[in-house]
Formats: structure tokens, C-alpha cells, sequence
């Protein structure tokens, strides 16, 4: 019998993956995997380790079982590795991006779970970062430098988890207020950028942040990021771009926006500026850092059948609601952090 490793953290999200933990193994144990569970402990890199140990051992499935940063844990954990198993996703976390992009059920963890059962899967690229030093990290859907970057990991666990998506709405307004420009060195597979810039994003899917339109044209299995480089703007030239973004992805022909298609990516501060890199929602070093795309390097079960573009299209139109409200409550956000500063000067 094959077996799977379910690694799950009992923090993500509102905890609802400990309700249903027991069900979620029943799934897999009918699909044919003998499986047994590890719980992450506040230990650093337990999900990494856990991973790593199970491909080593010869498991045949590790299930990553929280938000996108225990699946970048998990991801970290066999990316390295020559012989690497079969990965799953239950999305119990706040913004799910990676679920999204392999469109797995985000609603319902049993369901999710119950994706094995079609027996789809995808080869999906994985980004690969060094420092030139010793580190040397994997991310499977984005990484970013610049302010705006910072949003994902400056919101507290516990605010993620009450607050969901509003928690980082209100964040960004307050972050948008002090966003910083950089002078930078971007090298890419056919030139190099000098400039300063607001935001760089590689991207390795559409979902990013929760929106499927940041960067609209993004395949998984290509080898190439998607470049996205935010030049030198002011607030209300951001904002203007946030609304595009959010509407309709026509921001990527801004003429403030570079967008490229690349293999590799190397980006270098040519000022004394910090340029701090978000690696799938979580701190991940200083700049500088190379980035390189390993093409179709890990097999995810997914739900294949709905990545066609009639399929995409209806997801697309079911997450407008979502964007609207999500849209409103930034203009609403940014108001009140305005106003707040104001009334403390």
C-alpha cells in the first residue's frame, strides 16, 4: 500500500483543520494511501524538516495541510531532493493562493482533501532563490522586494485569522502612506532594468494576494516567472494602479509597469537602502538574491479539468464580488489611516 504524510499546523487560519483532520485522513486512507499525521510545533522549520524526512523515508504523498507558508515549508522540505513524492494541498490557511491556483476547493477542507479522488495532477515550476552566500531557498508562487512587499508578513497571525483579507486591506492602506523607492539592478534573461522602483514581483501563478488579475497571463508550468516591476510612483499614481489590478489586469500596460517573462532573475540595491524579499507571504532575506525557475519540479494533485480557459473564465467571474468589496474596503482603509494621521499631527 502507498502511503501519505498529512503535515499540518493546528494554528492556521481559524484552526478548522483539527475539526476535520479525522475525515480529511478517512479520504485519503479510501484512496488508497496508508496515512498518518505530523502536527508543526512552534519549532522553526518544523513543516521543512517534516517534509524532507517523509521523501526520505519513502512516502509517496506529502499533504501540506495550513496556509501558503506551511506549503512553502513543505515545498522547501523535498524541493532539494532528487526523488521527490507527490504533493497535496488542503487549504486551511487565510488567502489560500496556492489552492486557488491548483483549484482546489477552498471552502470545504473535506472536499478538498476528496481531489485525489480525480486523479489530476500537474507538474508545477518552483522558484529556486540564493544569496550568493549560504542561503538557498524555494518559493512556489511569489516572490517580491519593496515596501508594498512587506504586507503579508507585518499583519499579525491573529489578525489574518480574525480579519482575513480586511486585516491586509487595512495594512496595505497604512503601508502605501510611507512607500519608499529604490534604486535597483534587475538582470533577466534577455536585459537588465536600472531604476528606481516601488515594487518588483516575480510570480510563479495568477493568484496573488487573493486576485487572479496581478498578473493575468501566468502559467505553471512554463519556466518562467512572471516579472513585474512597479517603477518609481507616487500615492496616487499606486492607487490608480491597485485599481487596475483589481478590475480588469490592465495595469500591466501602464507605462510605470515593466512586464516581463523570464527563466532567471537577479535584482541588487545600488543605494545603501534595505530591500527586504517576501518569499510566499513570509520574511525571506535581503537583497541581493538570484531567483531561478525550475520548470515543472514538483507534481501537485489538482483539479486539472478547471484550468481550462471556459473554466478560468467562470472562476474569474465568481471572485468579482470578492474583488469589489475588496476594493471598496481598501479606499475605506486608506481614508481612515489618513485620517488617523492627521488627527495625531
Amino acid at each position: 500500500m502507498k502511503r501519505a504524510r498529512i503535515i499540518y499546523n493546528p494554528s492556521s487560519g481559524r484552526e478548522a483543520i483539527q475539526r476535520d483532520l479525522i475525515e480529511i485522513m478517512k479520504v485519503y486512507e479510501k484512496a488508497g494511501y496508508e496515512t498518518s499525521v505530523f502536527e508543526t510545533t512552534p519549532k522553526a522549520f518544523s513543516a521543512r524538516d517534516e517534509a524532507a524526512r517523509a521523501a526520505q523515508d519513502g512516502f509517496d504523498l506529502v499533504v501540506a495541510a495550513g496556509g501558503d507558508g506551511t506549503v512553502n515549508e513543505v515545498v522547501n522540505g523535498i524541493s532539494a531532493l532528487d526523488k521527490r513524492p507527490l504533493m497535496a494541498v488542503i487549504p486551511s490557511g487565510t488567502t489560500n493562493d496556492y489552492a486557488r491556483a491548483l483549484k482546489i476547493p477552498r471552502d470545504d477542507l473535506v472536499e478538498a482533501a476528496k481531489t485525489i479522488n480525480k486523479h489530476e495532477t500537474i507538474k508545477m515550476d518552483i522558484g529556486k532563490i540564493t544569496d550568493g552566500k549560504s542561503r538557498l531557498d524555494y518559493f512556489m508562487n511569489i516572490g517580491a522586494l519593496g515596501t508594498l512587499s512587506e504586507l503579508t508578513y507585518e499583519v499579525p497571525s491573529m489578525l489574518k485569522s480574525l480579519y482575513g483579507y480586511l486585516a491586509y486591506i487595512t495594512k496595505g492602506a497604512e503601508l502605501i502612506t510611507r512607500i519608499k523607492s529604490v534604486p535597483v539592478r534587475i538582470s533577466y534573461d534577455d536585459g537588465v532594468y536600472e531604476g528606481e522602483v516601488s515594487l518588483v514581483l516575480l510570480a510563479l501563478t495568477n493568484s496573488v494576494g487573493g486576485f487572479e488579475k496581478i498578473v493575468p497571463d501566468a502559467k505553471l508550468d512554463d519556466g518562467k516567472f512572471s516579472l513585474l516591476i512597479v517603477e518609481k510612483s507616487n500615492i496616487v499614481q499606486l492607487f490608480n494602479l491597485i485599481t487596475k489590478a483589481l478590475n480588469n489586469g490592465s495595469h500591466i500596460k501602464d507605462k510605470l509597469i515593466t512586464y516581463i517573462k523570464t527563466s532567471q532573475v537577479a535584482v541588487a540595491p545600488l543605494s545603501n537602502d534595505q530591500m527586504k524579499v517576501n518569499l510566499d507571504g513570509e520574511f525571506g532575506g535581503i537583497a541581493p538574491m538570484a531567483f531561478e525557475n525550475l520548470q515543472q519540479h514538483i507534481e501537485f494533485v489538482a483539479e486539472t479539468s478547471k484550468m481550462r480557459p471556459g473554466s478560468r473564465m467562470r472562476a474569474q467571474t465568481a471572485n468579482e464580488v470578492m474583488v469589489k468589496r475588496a476594493e471598496e474596503e481598501f479606499k475605506t482603509a486608506s481614508k481612515l489611516v489618513k485620517k488617523h494621521k492627521e488627527g495625531s499631527k
